[in-house]
């Protein structure tokens, strides 16, 4: 049975995929921006980011873009 692992970025394709998901957060309509969710995304992109270890960040990336998501689809 093959691995359910997540595939292994290098850290610029993972620099690359933060500055799409930083620029998808800024894109965001300015409503959106006062949900504490999109604090909590920033945060996630930036200093947890920073803090997180190589492996870690794909999962950073991963609940950033979810964040992200979430308040694209808010209805506002």
């Amino acid at each position: 049975m093959p691995s359910q692992k997540a595939r292994v970025q290098n850290p610029d394709e993972m620099e690359d995929e933060r500055s799409a998901l930083l620029n998808r957060l800024q894109n965001l309509d300015p409503r959106a921006k006062s949900q504490p969710g999109y604090r909590t995304a920033l945060s996630l992109l930036n200093s947890k980011f920073r803090k997180s270890t190589i492996g870690a960040r794909v999962a950073v990336l991963q609940a950033a873009a979810f964040m992200i998501e979430v308040l694209e689809k808010l209805p506002l």
